[in-house]
């Protein structure tokens, strides 16, 4: 079949035709989806070395294997979407194994180090509803086949690590004493930068591949909208302090702090009072990288470098055994 022009097939997807193989994709609409599953497929990667490194700090077994379930999901979900990057031509070993550390497209989060048991599961409670409330609309909305029928198993395993981190954020809260000042500590810092997690404010959106092409429904202001929706009201009945509030003015909640502004790596904190900073310092932060981007992604490497070895030299088997 002829392939559609980008202004055919954009007509198309808004009328509910769903694309199904690359033979009926523009050019267009190709890239923009590629960009789409390769930041989900390293999210969801990178996020797995980042909660292994707190599930260390599981405060017993039955919490160290239920953090290791959610380590094991994220890796099955980086799998899926690497797979669907490959139907469209893309090598899933060259993305995973030959790029830089810094060619990687997850958020920043998850290049800052999870320190503690209530770091990881305010990662849960934040970072994966960022994920939810982001695939979810790609879910609902998405013109793509073969994604819209793989969310299906992504989404119900999300959901899973979003109440892993609601119960032990509510079980630390209550706890009270140090364990309430830890997990107040991780919202201090993960808070603001979920919100980043969003991307540009709607109205300095420079590329709109995404929603020309119904590969979503919900712009970047609109999904920050859904998230701070469940997350500020679940904070505020743990007792725990957010900067943001609900505005009945303007319908929506606000923040009380200005956005964007700088973020102190090596402290994990945020400095409200030096003012608001430029969208172009935000991506040279990004574009740098954090403190534990290169950790992470060659932890994820060598552990084929060790099972390489392994089978190339099996250790020999006792005659006895």
């Amino acid at each position: 079949m002829d392939r559609f022009t980008d202004e055919e097939l954009k007509t198309r997807v808004h009328d509910g035709y769903v694309v199904e193989s690359v033979e009926e994709m523009s050019e267009g609409y190709r890239k923009a989806l590629v960009v789409q599953l390769t930041v989900q497929a390293d999210t969801e990667l990178i996020s797995a070395p980042a909660y292994w490194r707190a599930a260390r700090h599981a405060p017993s077994t039955n919490t160290q294997v239920s953090a290791h379930a959610i380590i094991q999901d994220e890796l099955a979900h980086a799998n899926i979407a690497y797979r669907l990057l490959e139907d469209l031509g893309v090598s899933k070993e060259s993305l995973v194994y030959e790029r830089a550390p810094n060619e990687f497209k997850h958020p920043y989060g998850f290049d800052q180090p999870l320190d503690d048991w209530a770091e990881l599961v305010v990662a849960n409670g934040f970072f994966d509803r960022a994920g939810i409330t982001l695939l979810g609309d790609v879910h609902r909305n998405t013109s793509y086949g073969p994604l819209k029928r793989a969310l299906v198993k992504v989404d119900m395993e999300e959901t899973f690590h979003l109440r892993h981190g609601e119960v032990w954020m509510r079980r630390l809260a209550n706890a009270g004493g140090e364990a309430r000042q830890m997990l107040q500590r991780a919202v201090d810092w993960m808070f603001p930068m979920t919100l980043e997690w969003f991307g540009l404010p709607d109205e300095l959106k420079r590329h709109s591949g995404q929603l020309d092409f119904k590969l979503k429904g919900l712009t970047n202001d609109e999904l920050r909208q859904v998230w701070m929706d469940s997350t500020v009201p679940l904070c505020e009945s743990l007792g725990l302090e957010v900067p943001a509030h609900w505005s009945d003015e303007s319908e929506s909640y606000e923040l009380d702090y200005p956005f964007p502004c700088h973020y102190d790596a090596d402290r994990k904190h945020w400095d409200f009072d030096a003012g608001e900073i430029s969208w172009d310092q935000v991506f040279q932060r990004w574009k740098g990288r954090g403190p534990m981007n290169e950790w992470y992604v060659e932890s994820i490497r060598a552990s084929r470098s060790r099972v390489s070895a392994w089978l190339d030299a099996p250790p020999a088997i006792p005659a006895d055994a």
